[in-house]
């Protein structure tokens, strides 16, 4: 079975001293089979915002900070969104981690298929199929700079404490 790395977020930069190289298999799809494959599309991408928004609100509730949806699905076979969200420190970072596994797994019965960067715990990365997951330091955040390398993707500024979500202007 083959592996290829996509975890490398910036051409001009070498993924060989990331922290973490997120491997998937090729031969896998970054969506589980489910029941709701069979409904209309904007019903999975609904789910699937949903899924986004539900991580953003996991992460808010142990104080990210500056934490921003990508929709990455119309430029990207990754995911549909990734939810990206700065921690201040490494024991905040997985803090933060813990509460979205423990908050998908209760109210939506979701595990991630994959968590990497528990050990460094300056980024950690959960994929949950068709949303990944990015849990940052400033540092890591501001070197790899997501949003800069997918900024032809919408974003979505989530508003902490349970306000709605805008699109980003």
């Amino acid at each position: 079975m083959k592996l290829r790395c996509i975890g490398a977020v910036n051409l001009n930069r070498s993924h060989r001293n990331c922290p973490i190289t997120y491997l998937r298999m090729t031969q896998s799809s970054h969506r589980q089979p489910a029941a709701t494959d069979a409904l209309a599309p904007n019903q999975t991408e609904d789910d699937a915002l949903k899924l986004a928004y539900a991580i953003a609100a996991a992460a808010d509730e142990r104080k990210a900070g500056n934490i921003t949806i990508l929709q990455v699905g119309d430029v990207s076979y990754l995911a549909d969104y990734f939810v990206v969200a700065t921690g201040f420190s490494a024991v905040q970072v997985r803090a933060i981690t813990r509460s979205i596994e423990a908050t998908l797994e209760t109210d939506h019965n979701r595990r991630p298929l994959r968590v990497e960067g528990q050990g460094e715990g300056s980024w950690i990365v959960m994929d949950y199929g068709e949303v990944i997951a990015h849990i940052f330091m400033p540092e890591a955040r501001d070197y790899y700079d997501l949003e800069a390398f997918w900024g032809h993707a919408n974003q979505i500024l989530y508003q902490p404490s349970g306000q709605h979500f805008s699109p980003a202007q």
